[in-house]
C-alpha cells in the first residue's frame, strides 16, 4: 500500500494508523499547494479531488477520505483492534465519532488556514470551534482515549486534528482534558513513529 500525505495534514491521521496496525506501506508526500508528488508526477492523476490523505492499494485502487481509509486499514490487521468488528453496534458508535470529528471539528479549521483570512475570520472560527472541543472534552472524562482504555483509529483522527490549534497558534488551555489528551497520543510510539517519518516530531 501507498500512502499519500502533506505533512500534519489529516492524512497524518491514516499514518499513524498504518504504523499501530504494523502493515507494510509506503510514504508518497504532495504539494497541496501545487499537487506535485515528490517523487513526480501529479497527484490529480490519483486523486482528483486535489486532496489528501489518499490510500493507492497494491492492485491500483485508490481510496480516500481519512474516515473510510481509517476503517480500511483498521480492517485489514483486526488484530491489532483499532476498530470494533463491522457489523457491531461498537463500530456504529466509532463511525458516530469519526463522522464526528469529520464535520464538526475537521471542517471547522477550513477557514483558519485559507489564504488570506482576516485575523477577525480566524477568530471568528476558533470560536466555532468551541461547542466541539468542549463536547470532545466530556466525551474523554474518565477514559484514556475515545471510545474508553483502547487507542482507535478514531483516536489517530482527533489527535491529528487537535494539532492543528497549535500550527494556527490557538490554545487548548481552556480544555485540559484535551491537553492531557493529547500528550498521552503523542507518547504512543506509532505516533511517534509517523510524526518522525513526517518531520513533526
Amino acid at each position: 500500500m501507498k500512502l499519500y500525505v502533506s505533512p500534519g495534514a489529516c492524512s497524518l491521521a491514516p499514518h499513524i494508523a498504518l504504523a499501530a496496525a504494523g502493515l507494510p506501506f509506503s510514504v508518497e508526500r504532495v504539494s497541496l499547494k501545487t499537487k506535485a508528488i515528490a517523487s513526480g508526477g501529479d497527484f490529480r492523476d490519483i486523486n482528483d479531488k486535489g486532496s489528501v490523505p489518499a490510500l493507492q492499494l497494491d492492485d491500483g485502487k485508490v481510496l480516500t477520505e481519512a474516515a473510510v481509509i481509517l476503517q480500511y486499514i483498521a480492517d485489514q490487521a483486526p488484530a491489532a483492534q483499532l476498530a470494533p468488528a463491522a457489523g457491531t453496534f461498537e463500530r456504529y458508535q466509532l463511525m458516530e465519532s469519526l463522522n464526528y470529528i469529520a464535520t464538526e471539528l475537521h471542517k471547522r479549521f477550513t477557514p483558519i488556514f485559507t489564504p488570506g483570512c482576516s485575523e477577525e475570520g480566524r477568530n471568528a472560527a476558533w470560536a466555532a470551534l468551541a461547542r466541539p472541543l468542549t463536547y470532545l472534552a466530556g466525551k474523554l472524562e474518565g477514559g484514556r482515549f475515545l471510545g474508553g482504555s483502547g487507542f482507535s483509529i478514531a483516536d489517530a483522527y482527533l489527535f491529528t486534528v487537535l494539532n492543528w490549534a497549535g500550527f494556527a497558534r490557538f490554545s487548548l488551555a481552556d480544555w485540559p482534558q484535551l491537553v492531557a489528551y493529547q500528550a498521552r497520543v503523542a507518547a504512543l510510539p506509532a505516533v511517534q513513529e509517523a510524526m518522525r517519518a513526517e518531520g513533526l516530531a
